[in-house]
């Protein structure tokens, strides 16, 4: 459907069915106009109608994004930062947004991914095994003070 045409009206409807369904970010909306046809002023239009009808809100998006990877992926700080920044999110929402994520949930959910990895990793240097629990925690997402923080607490336990 490229190239496809429709009114401004029309591409309203739309795009509210589109936002409805789940939140959107003001990138994937744009796309999906221009994947309709719809540019310059017209383009710009149909995205303040669904910001003012609240279909559109940047804010909620980015919190709903933050919860859903945090809790049903498993992802770190560092992670979802960059997936909302790949999304053309603003620093500032990013920020407000981060705010979704409790400090304490936050460590306890790392430890458990920590112990979790530790039991399927068949290695008997006690150094090597901390490098690749440190490794898979940071290519989740994790920060790495708080990584080393807690590989610290998970050895002083055993």
């Amino acid at each position: 459907m490229p190239g496809q045409k429709v009114t401004q009206s029309e591409a309203l409807s739309k795009l509210q069915r589109y936002c409805s369904t789940q939140d959107r970010c003001h990138q994937e909306v744009r796309s999906k106009l221009l994947s309709l046809g719809l540019r310059g002023d017209m383009l710009e239009e149909v995205i303040i109608a669904l910001i003012q009808d609240d279909f559109l809100n940047e804010e909620r998006f980015a919190r709903s994004f933050v919860r859903g990877k945090f809790r049903m992926n498993g992802w770190g700080r560092n992670k979802i930062i960059a997936g909302l920044r790949r999304k053309g999110v603003p620093q500032s929402i990013i920020e407000i947004a981060l705010d979704e994520l409790e400090d304490q949930d936050y460590k306890s959910e790392l430890i458990e991914l920590l112990v979790k990895k530790r039991r399927t990793i068949r290695e008997s240097d006690p150094w090597k095994l901390k490098q690749k629990l440190f490794a898979y925690a940071a290519s989740r997402g994790y920060e790495s003070g708080l990584i080393s923080a807690c590989l610290r607490e998970l050895n002083d336990s055993v």
